[in-house]
C-alpha cells in the first residue's frame, strides 16, 4: 500500500503550522507518535545488542510560556486513533505495572512466521511531575529497566504472588517546568539513571504568537492523511534493515562523537554515553516516517544525527543550579508535605519546616513559586491562610 504523505514528520508540521510551540516541541511530538505506533514489534538487529524504538521525551519550559500542552494534544489525537495501550497521566506504581502487563500482545514475524510476545505501552503525561511522584526512586529504577527493553521483567507482591511481563517496552513522552524536574529527581538520579535515558527540550518561549489557531480545510485534510499513512506504520512489524551507505556513516560518526562529546556537563556524562542508542532508534524512526520498506538509509542517520545536534544546544540547561542553592531540598521536602496532604494551613506546613527556612520570607518566597507554576494555590478558610495542591503545571 503507498502512503498519502512522503514523509509522515513533515505532514505533521505542516498540520501544526498554525499553532504556537516551537518547531522542536513539534517534532518530537511527532517522533514519539511514530515510536508509540511502532511498538516493540520493530527492531533493529545490531551484533549482541537489539534497538527497539522507544523513546523518553521530556519537553522542557517555563509555565505557560512556551504551549508545552499545545504541542502534545494534537499528538495524542492522532495517537487515540490507534488501537494501542496508553497509560492514564496519573496513576500509582501498582496500576503502571498492571497497565504494562496487560499491553500483552502476540506479534507474527511477516519475515519468519515466528510469533513474539511483547507488552509494549506509552506513557503520555502532560504533568509529568505528577505522574513521577517526589524523589520516587522506586518508580524512576522500574523505569530505567523498561527502557532497556528486558525479555523479562518480574513484580512480586506481597499478597497476590507475581507478574512476570515478556518483551517489555515502554515509550514515554511528558512535559515539565525546569523548577520541578530539578526538586522531582532526587541529586543522585541526576546525570545517570534515568535522566540519561531522557532527551529533554529545552525551551523559553513559544515560538509565534497565534491569535486565531483554526485549522485550515487543507489542514483537516492532512489530518486524514496522517491518519490513514499511522494505520500504516503500526502494521510495520519485524526487523529493519540498514543499507551499506548507512553503516559507513554511522561508523565514522560513532567513533567522532565518542572522542568529541557534544556535552562538557557532568550532569550529562550519562546520557553522552548512550547518545548513539538514541541515534539509532531515531534513525529507525524516520525510516518509519518515510517508507515501509523498513529500509534504514543513510539519509535517515544524516537527519537523525542533525535533530538531536540541535536539541542538544539548550539540554544543559535543564539541570542549570543544581545542587548550587542550599534551599533545594528544604524545598522538595515542603513540595512532598504539600503532596501527601493535598491541603494544609499555612501555620501547620510551616510548622513541619520551621527548622529549615531561615525566616518567614524565604518560607513565603518558596510558596509564591510554587503558585507561580501553578502547583499550588493558596487560599483562606474560615479565616487561615491554606496551601492547596493542584499538580498542575501550565
Amino acid at each position: 500500500m503507498s502512503r498519502k504523505n512522503k514523509d509522515w514528520l513533515e505532514a505533521f508540521l505542516e498540520y501544526m503550522d498554525n499553532t504556537e510551540p516551537s518547531y522542536l516541541y513539534k517534532l518530537w511530538c511527532g517522533i514519539n507518535v511514530i515510536a508509540a505506533a511502532l511498538q516493540r514489534k520493530c527492531w533493529v538487529p545490531w551484533g549482541t545488542i537489539t534497538f527497539y524504538p522507544n523513546l523518553y521525551i521530556v519537553l522542557i519550559g517555563p509555565p505557560g510560556r512556551t504551549r508545552k500542552g499545545t504541542a502534545m494534544g494534537p499528538a495524542m489525537e492522532l495517537l487515540e486513533t490507534l488501537d494501542i495501550p496508553i497509560s492514564a497521566e496519573a496513576t500509582t506504581r501498582e496500576a503502571l505495572i498492571r497497565s504494562l502487563a496487560d499491553a500483552k500482545t502476540v506479534t507474527v514475524d511477516n519475515d519468519t512466521g515466528k510469533s513474539t510476545t511483547h507488552s509494549s505501552l506509552t506513557i503520555f503525561s502532560p504533568e509529568l511531575t505528577v505522574f513521577l511522584g517526589y524523589q520516587n526512586q522506586q518508580l524512576m529504577g522500574d523505569l530505567c529497566d523498561w527502557y532497556d527493553c528486558r525479555n523479562r521483567w518480574t513484580y512480586h507482591t506481597k499478597t497476590q504472588g507475581s507478574d512476570d511481563i515478556r518483551g517489555v517496552w515502554v515509550n514515554l513522552i511528558g512535559a515539565t517546568t525546569p523548577e520541578l524536574i530539578r526538586t522531582t529527581l532526587p541529586m543522585d538520579a541526576i546525570g545517570g539513571g534515568l535522566t540519561s535515558r531522557i532527551i529533554f527540550v529545552n525551551e523559553t518561549k513559544k515560538a509565534k504568537s497565534v491569535p486565531a489557531p483554526f485549522l485550515s480545510q487543507e489542514q483537516l485534510d492532512i489530518k486524514k492523511d496522517l491518519i490513514y499513512d499511522l494505520e500504516q506504520i503500526h502494521m510495520l512489524k519485524g526487523s529493519f534493515k540498514i543499507t551499506t551507505d548507512f553503516l559507513a556513516h554511522w561508523c565514522e560518526w560513532y567513533e567522532e562523537q565518542d572522542q568529541n562529546p557534544p556535552i562538557k556537563d557532568p550532569f550529562f556524562d550519562g546520557y553522552v554515553s548512550r547518545r548513539a542508542n538514541h541515534v539509532m532508534k531515531l534513525s529507525m524512526i524516520l525510516s518509519a516516517a518515510r517508507r515501509n520498506s523498513m529500509i534504514i538509509e543513510d539519509s535517515d542517520l544524516t537527519d537523525a544525527i542533525n535533530i538531536l545536534e540541535r536539541t542538544e544546544i539548550r539540554m544543559p540547561e535543564t539541570f542549570q543550579g543544581v545542587g548550587h542553592s542550599p534551599q533545594s531540598a528544604t524545598l522538595t521536602s515542603i513540595m512532598t508535605t504539600i503532596g501527601n496532604t493535598k491541603k494544609i494551613s499555612r501555620t501547620d506546613l510551616l510548622k513541619s519546616h520551621y527548622r529549615d527556612v531561615r525566616d518567614e520570607k524565604e518560607f513565603d518566597s518558596m510558596l509564591q513559586m510554587l503558585e507561580g507554576t501553578n502547583w499550588i494555590k493558596r487560599t483562606v478558610i474560615d479565616g487561615k491562610p491554606y496551601i492547596i495542591y493542584t499538580g498542575k503545571v501550565k
